[in-house]
């Protein structure tokens, strides 16, 4: 390929990527400008990673650079072997999988990888003491043992289907680890692992930066040097980007779409990644407008989803009617909703809400007013929020829109909407279950809506507890059925993650990506894997 020529790969979901984190690279020591050859790489994301321990959650979805989990996805989201030397052993009744492990693997300090890291993990996870948000994800199971140095035994309470998939999650080192506090220890910010890169440097709200760790079982990476510059406001990471600054970024596609053409920007190419990410806007049923089950019904069909995919997406998305996109073979056809202004009005009409003088609603003396939250410096988020909020004042809801930071927004939500993001592709489980199900509420920032319907309860247990791939369809297409008809969110789209990144590199691919974007997404899921274009 020639470095004069702009294209545009938008590649199929086929050939998608997962990420998970925040990321962007230079050489060790040095400031957060661009890679000044062919061994180095600085992208800019928006998320940096509260803590870089797998402890402690991070790099749960894959691709963390810094370690391995006993599996990984290849481009096409399949599971391949990593720490492990074969996909798992899994006994009859789906309660017992067995882990063979790769010999002769070391962490990047040259301390040997056996059995006991793994199961001080998954049991350091698990420990009450440990403060994991995504404690709850592994539930399922009863106990993690070793049989002799390389060979993990994982028995499951209950069969639960997409355990195989919770297995990508970080093996951390017991002899570093165990030594410190796990909450609180240097761990969190000077990990030691068995990835293909080892972090050299990491200033907060700035950017890491990572050496290629020679000493790699996969083989050492091209890509000598990588640095993540944090860059939370999408305005400043594309004016970076153009000035140079940056090799590569994650834009909005609105922005990004500058250069998908013009000689200005013939030495980059973008990405398009088809994801499992969406937006939607949480409804909950602490607030009394939105507790109302009539306002949310005809939010749902107020909004103009189709619209915000061609204007605030610039095309790069779809329309989203629950958590799982419409092209995803757990979808459950016939949910979809159509934009209809005039039976949302009559919804209300009939549950009492009168427009006012002022043209916004009323009953029984309160308006129907509330405020959606945003991040502040997420223009992406903004956008939807805006559009939403016109939506609803046509059906005569007032939307007060708002931007804050995480830590102020957070303690609002019981009583206040917020413009949300989630989206796992690897199994509906990750997506449908922390969101929907009444186990969840209160716990961080799952089921944000404080949603409870007994029908769906009663089918995401059925889903996640059977792996029979029928049962569990027809579970899931039940869930998003009761979801169509009380709606505790009002979801709105499924964005397609844009990058762009300098045109240097040779077989670039991303995969179907979750909604965290950062140090394990984009193109370079796989950098350690680049090869230098000739």
């Amino acid at each position: 390929m020639t470095a004069r020529t702009v294209r545009t790969a938008t590649v199929t979901a086929a050939a998608m990527v997962v990420l998970a984190g925040a990321a962007a690279c230079s050489a060790p020591g040095d400031g957060d400008g661009p890679g000044d050859g062919k061994d180095s790489l600085t992208v800019g994301v928006a998320q940096e990673p509260e803590t870089l321990s797998p402890l402690l959650g991070y790099g749960k979805e894959g691709n963390s650079k810094i370690f391995d989990g006993l599996l990984t996805h290849d481009a096409k989201m399949h599971l391949k072997p990593a720490l492990a030397t074969r996909l798992p052993k899994v006994s009859k009744d789906g309660r017992t999988y067995t882990y063979d492990l790769r010999k002769g693997v070391t962490f990047s300090d040259g301390k040997p990888f056996t059995s006991k890291d793994v199961v001080y993990t998954y049991e350091t996870i698990l420990d009450k003491k440990t403060n994991n948000p995504s404690k709850s994800e592994l539930d399922a199971v009863d106990s993690v043992r070793a049989q002799g140095k390389y060979r993990v035994v994982f028995r499951l309470k209950y069969p639960y289907a997409a355990f195989a998939e919770r297995t990508v999650l970080p093996i951390a080192s017991r002899a570093v680890a165990s030594k410190m506090d796990v909450n609180t220890g240097s761990y969190n910010t000077e990990p030691v692992g068995t990835g293909p890169y080892i972090l050299t440097s990491w200033r907060k709200g700035e950017k890491l930066s990572f050496k290629a760790n020679p000493h790699y079982w996969g083989g050492k990476p091209k890509v000598e040097r990588f640095t993540v510059a944090v860059i939370e406001d999408d305005d400043v990471r594309a004016t970076r980007l153009r000035s140079g600054d940056l090799d590569g970024a994650i834009l909005p596609p609105n922005l990004a779409k500058a250069y998908e053409k013009g000689p200005e920007n013939a030495d980059k190419r973008t990405f398009s990644a088809k994801t499992a990410d969406y937006r939607a806007v949480t409804l909950p049923s602490g607030n009394p407008v939105t507790k109302d089950k009539a306002v949310r019904r005809a939010l749902d069909l107020a909004v103009d989803r189709k619209a915000m995919v061609k204007s605030v997406l610039n095309g790069a998305g779809k329309p989203a009617y629950g958590p799982l996109p419409t092209d995803s073979p757990w979808f459950a056809e016939g949910t979809e909703r159509r934009h209809d202004l005039g039976r949302a009005k009559k919804i209300l009409d009939e549950a009492g809400w009168k427009p006012g003088k002022d043209g916004i609603r009323v009953k029984n003396g309160r308006r129907a007013a509330f405020t959606l939250w945003y991040f502040s410096g997420d223009k992406l988020r903004q956008d939807h929020a805006l559009a939403y909020a016109s939506d609803a004042k046509k059906a005569g809801i007032a939307v007060k829109v708002q931007a804050g930071s995480r830590e102020v927004v957070r303690p609002e939500l019981d009583h206040d909407a917020m413009l949300m993001g989630n989206g796992f592709p690897a199994d509906p489980d990750f997506d449908l279950y922390p969101t929907l199900h009444s186990s969840q509420i209160g716990d961080g920032w799952n089921n944000l809506a404080q949603y409870h319907d007994k029908t769906v309860d009663e089918q995401l247990d059925v889903a996640r507890r059977s792996r029979d791939p029928q049962v569990r369809k027809g579970a899931y297409d039940k869930v998003q059925r009761a979801l169509m008809k009380n709606p505790g969110y009002t979801f709105l789209t499924h964005i397609d993650h844009v990058y762009v990144i300098d045109d240097k590199w040779r077989g670039l691919t991303t995969q179907v990506e979750p909604h965290d974007h950062g140090i394990g997404a984009g193109p370079w899921w796989d950098l350690q894997d680049w090869q230098p274009e000739e």
